[in-house]
């Protein structure tokens, strides 16, 4: 049996391809990075994924993006609906 390391974002793709490496006799580790997100409902879903899947260890790594610049992601700023040019 090898080792996977597997990046759980707490979504969907994340939460199959770790899975698949299970499937395939892979033991798992998981990592997840907290970005310090506004709905914390991915960090959440990331270890349930984890627990899941029976990962031998799941790291969470702090990537706080509030030390960088601001984000819709992390901030209360507004998202564009609409804007000219390239996307």
């Amino acid at each position: 049996m090898g080792k996977a390391i597997c990046l759980i974002s707490g979504g969907m793709d994340s939460a199959v391809a770790a899975a698949i490496a299970k499937h395939e006799g892979h033991e798992i580790y998981a990592l997840s990075f907290d970005y310090h997100q506004r709905n914390r409902r991915e960090i959440e879903s990331a270890k349930k994924i984890a627990e899941w899947l029976g990962a031998k260890e799941h790291k969470i790594i702090d990537v706080n993006f509030r030390r960088i610049g601001g984000s819709a992601l992390t901030d209360d700023i507004e998202v564009p609906e609409e804007a000219e040019g390239i996307p």
